[in-house]
């Protein structure tokens, strides 16, 4: 069974959050749901990782936070910020930089030297 989520995934979450809420507005359980199908289940995070991150990026101003009633209940649906859009930028080049970076040597085009 492949493992989901190893280590080195730091970080990719909020990238794909951040992604996701550019297109539309979502709430927490459906961003679950969502990075799932995107990534053809290669990623599975649960609420207990979506949570925390979407708190931090609207507190940051990334995100703003709004609640609508839906089938007597309420729901927080998220979306993108300026602020946000900005730094999915910055993600996106940060993580294009390092996938490079590790895609040349595990190819084995080693630039520095031994």
């Amino acid at each position: 069974m492949a493992r989901t989520n190893p280590d080195f995934m730091t970080g990719v979450p909020e990238l794909l959050i951040l992604r996701l809420l550019t297109e539309r507005e979502m709430y927490g359980y459906e961003l679950v749901q969502a990075i799932e199908t995107a990534t053809g289940e290669a990623i599975k995070v649960g609420e207990g990782v979506v949570y925390p991150i979407l708190h931090a990026l609207e507190k940051q101003g990334c995100l703003s936070a709004r609640r609508k009633p839906v089938n007597g209940r309420t729901r927080v649906y998220y979306t993108a910020t300026a602020a946000g859009k900005k730094r999915l930028g910055v993600l996106i080049t940060e993580w294009q930089r390092i996938t490079d970076a590790v895609s040349n040597l595990v190819a084995g085009s080693v630039h520095g030297h031994a």
